[in-house]
């Protein structure tokens, strides 16, 4: 998995950051739409990728009037996709080292002479 991105946004900033009100994210939380981190004090903190997550459903609800049930779908596709496409390129890597080792494999009995 990649490197945990540092949450440092608290609710209000990231709210701000959205152009929306913080009970906003908190009830996008409560959906699962985003789940930040918390502190040892259990205050919400927001990484630089929950905000454009936080952006993202913004954009879908209120420039294209998807609903929260659409969003849903949409961020759930949207990340399996994204799976699909990692696992894709594992696959596809994996393939090509074995061509690779397949053709260094023919190039050797290639230079072997024939009796």
């Amino acid at each position: 998995m990649a490197e945990q991105e540092e949450a440092c946004y608290v609710i209000s900033v990231a709210a701000r950051m959205v152009s929306v009100h913080p009970q906003t994210l908190r009830y996008y939380e409560r959906l699962g739409l985003v789940v930040p981190s918390r502190s040892r004090g259990n205050i919400r903190l927001y990484s630089a990728r929950d905000v454009e997550r936080l952006q993202l459903i913004h954009r879908l609800v209120n420039d294209l009037g998807v609903n929260l049930a659409g969003v849903e779908v949409i961020l759930n596709m949207t990340e399996r996709m994204a799976q699909m496409e990692r696992e894709a390129q594992a696959v596809r890597a994996e393939l090509e080292a074995e061509i690779e080792r397949l053709r260094r494999q023919l190039g050797e009995g290639a230079s072997e002479p024939s009796s």
